[in-house]
C-alpha cells in the first residue's frame, strides 16, 4: 500500500473517531438536565412513583438544594416523599381553586412544592429523588414539573422553560411527564379505575420499589439504544469515507500511469 493511500485511510479513521466522540459528548450534555422518570404514565394512573434525577453540572460547586413544583391546576393527589440519606424534605400544601372529587370524598388541597436540603451532590455525580403519588390527573396531556437547583456558591439553575411550538428544546428545560390515553402500553402505572386518595397512602410503599426500578431501566434502555444507533451511523460514515478515499487514490494512480 502506497504512503499516500495509507495517509488517506488514517485521515478517514480520524474523522470517524472525532464524529463518534461528538455524538457521545452531545449525549452527555443532553443527559445533564434535570429529568423525571419514567417519562410517561397513563392519564389518571394510581399508585406510582416519579423519580427526579438531578445531575451536578458544576466543577467547583456542589448542589445543596432541590425544589420541585407540582401543578395545582391539574393536581397530583396523595403525594408522599421517600426518605433520602443526608437530605431533609419539606412538603408544601396549597388549597386548590377547584376541588377534586374522588371515591373517598372531595380533595381540597394538594402538594404544590417539595424542597430537599442538607445533602450534597458533587461534581460528576447525581441524585435520584423519589416521590410516590396516589393519583395523576386525567384531564391533561402532560405535566410540567418546574425545578430549581441551587449550588453551594449561591447559583440557582431554574429548570422551568417549556419547549416552543416548533419543538426546539430550551436551554434550561423543565422536566415534563407525558400523560397518555388510559390503557396505552409502555407507560408506567395503572389506570385510575379505583383507589382514589386512600390508595395513595396505603399503596405507595409497594409502588416505590417497582416504580423506581422501572424508571432506571427505562432511562438506561433509551440511552443504550440511542448510543448504539449513533455508533452504527458513525461507523457506516467512517467506512464510506475510507472507501471513497481508496477509490480516489486508485483513480489518481491510474491517471499517473
Amino acid at each position: 500500500m502506497s504512503t499516500t493511500r495509507t495517509t488517506t485511510l488514517r485521515r478517514a479513521g480520524v474523522v470517524a473517531a472525532l464524529a463518534a466522540a461528538g455524538v457521545l459528548t452531545a449525549a452527555g450534555v443532553a443527559s445533564a438536565h434535570v429529568t423525571v422518570h419514567p417519562e410517561s404514565y397513563a392519564k389518571g394512573a394510581t399508585d406510582g412513583v416519579l423519580t427526579f434525577r438531578v445531575p451536578n453540572e458544576e466543577d467547583t460547586a456542589r448542589t445543596t438544594k432541590v425544589q420541585v413544583f407540582l401543578p395545582t391546576d391539574h393536581p397530583v393527589l396523595g403525594v408522599l416523599v421517600s426518605p433520602h440519606d443526608g437530605w431533609t424534605p419539606k412538603v408544601t400544601n396549597t388549597k386548590l381553586k377547584t376541588p377534586v372529587k374522588t371515591d373517598d370524598g372531595t380533595i381540597t388541597d394538594a402538594v404544590s412544592e417539595i424542597t430537599w436540603t442538607g445533602g450534597r451532590i458533587g461534581a460528576g455525580q447525581f441524585e435520584d429523588f423519589d416521590v410516590a403519588f396516589g393519583q395523576l390527573p386525567d384531564d391533561v396531556g402532560q405535566l410540567t414539573l418546574k425545578t430549581l437547583q441551587t449550588y453551594s456558591d449561591g447559583t440557582t439553575v431554574r429548570w422551568i422553560e417549556e419547549a416552543s411550538s416548533g419543538g426546539d428544546e430550551p436551554e434550561d428545560p423543565a422536566p415534563v411527564l407525558k400523560l397518555t390515553a388510559k390503557g396505552t402500553e409502555g407507560t408506567g402505572g395503572t389506570d385510575a379505575t379505583e383507589g382514589g386518595a386512600r390508595t395513595a397512602v396505603t399503596g405507595s410503599a409497594t409502588a416505590k420499589s417497582s416504580g423506581a426500578a422501572t424508571a432506571t431501566a427505562s432511562s438506561s434502555d433509551s440511552t443504550a439504544r440511542g448510543l448504539g444507533i449513533a455508533g452504527l451511523v458513525v461507523g457506516a460514515l467512517g467506512l464510506a469515507a475510507a472507501a471513497f478515499a481508496v477509490v480516489r487514490t486508485r483513480s489518481a494512480g491510474s491517471r499517473a500511469e
